[in-house]
């Protein structure tokens, strides 16, 4: 193919490279294409549906004549109220629906909103090293500078506020979080978002917790709102991705004070339009779903994660046994080279594929991540093909 050389892209193009997973996925269709048979523990991608329920609503809504129009970049109120009444039952955090809840086309949406909405190109930005890769690429979008805080087993995989203090902290403006924490599954404390609420305070840093996997494996849901004074600093995106079993909806929430709402709106309006009305209705009904939804979503990844710390043994990782969320995060062995190099010997030996640590930072380094996000037979089948790996 024939290209105009003397066509350059933007500079911001150099700071960021292809995701990870769109690479790796595509490596790993062209083996199965081969015959491979790769069994795939990567991507956090929730394999089961969203409840009936959910389904029917989008169905019926969907055949109305006047479902199809352009909607309001706000969302309909019933989202809204669905989002407060769960957050309300489910959080104890009141908000109010009308002023301090914007809803989202995704979680991944709202970590570029809220990046153009507060900060300036050059502008520090606090991110964790082990941490979700878009918050950095993200940044480097925006012309931010990136300051990355580590996040270390010995420190129970939360920030070292001693650590912190001793950075250039007038030049940042906003500092990711996110607990439960992924890729380590490290659950949140409310003495943890004390603390992170009463460092932004301190230092007028805007704190943005992303907390999608707060109903998995884990009986105690928490807010960084949940903190007095929060809504004052801080920030909270939300989604229905993993809880609801409907990544590929694109429903998420960011919460907080009215003026930072707005902000974030300002760009979003900017962005994109609003999402698809039975859509939202839908995902309106699942926010409604009782206590036994969870329940039962969470036997499906109690089976899988006895079956995933079983591939962790096998592989002679260790790990913390308390872990929340839709992964297993472990360490591998001493002699082991390095995760990546780890991750290609079972990707060939084994024809399955776990998530190196690195790709989360350079503190993941000797680390696995294992998805939950396939069926029980596949991840035994799985289990099984490491076992005789090396015969």
């Amino acid at each position: 193919m024939k290209t105009n050389h003397s066509i350059k892209p933007a500079d911001r193009i150099s700071q960021v490279k292809e995701y990870y997973f769109s690479k790796k996925l595509r490596e790993i269709a062209e083996l199965n294409a081969q015959g491979a048979d790769i069994i795939s523990l990567g991507v956090g991608g929730p394999d089961r549906p969203p409840h009936t329920d959910v389904i029917d609503t989008l169905c019926q809504e969907a055949r109305q004549d006047n479902a199809h129009g352009y909607q309001p970049y706000i969302g309909i109120p019933e989202l809204r109220k669905a989002f407060a009444d769960w957050y309300e039952k489910y959080y104890g955090v009141e908000l109010d629906p009308a002023t301090e809840i914007q809803p989202l086309i995704g979680s991944k949406e709202g970590i570029l909103h809220t990046t153009f909405a507060f900060v300036n190109p050059g502008d520090g930005v606090l991110v964790p090293n082990p941490g979700y890769p878009t918050y950095t690429s993200v940044s480097r979008l925006a012309d931010a500078r990136i300051f990355q805080y580590d996040l270390t087993e010995e420190n129970g995989w939360e920030p070292d506020f001693d650590a912190l203090e001793q950075l250039p902290l007038e030049q940042i403006k906003l500092m990711w979080t996110n607990y439960p924490n992924m890729p380590t599954g490290r659950r949140a404390s409310i003495d943890l978002f004390k603390k992170l609420v009463e460092f932004g305070r301190k230092h007028n840093i805007v704190i943005v917790n992303d907390n999608p996997y707060s109903f998995i494996l884990n009986d105690n849901p928490l807010s960084i709102l949940n903190i007095e004074g929060a809504k004052d600093i801080a920030i909270e995106m939300n989604s229905l991705s993993k809880s609801h079993n409907m990544a590929g909806w694109r429903i998420a929430m960011v919460a907080s004070n009215q003026q930072f709402i707005q902000w974030i709106l300002r760009v979003k309006s900017n962005v994109d339009s609003g999402q698809f009305r039975p859509m939202m209705l839908a995902a309106a009904k699942a926010l409604q779903c009782d206590q036994s939804w969870y329940d039962q979503v969470n036997a499906t990844y109690k089976q899988r994660r006895a079956i995933a710390e079983q591939i962790m043994q096998a592989l002679g990782c260790t790990f913390d046994p308390t872990q929340a969320g839709l992964f297993l995060w472990g360490k591998i062995p001493a002699n082991a080279t390095d995760a990546e190099t780890l991750s290609e010997k079972i990707l060939h030996k084994a024809r399955v594929f776990i998530t190196p640590g690195h790709i989360f930072g350079s503190n993941g380094n000797r680390y696995l991540r294992i998805s939950l996000c396939c069926a029980d037979n596949r991840m035994q089948q799985a289990l099984d093909r490491i076992k005789n790996m090396n015969n």
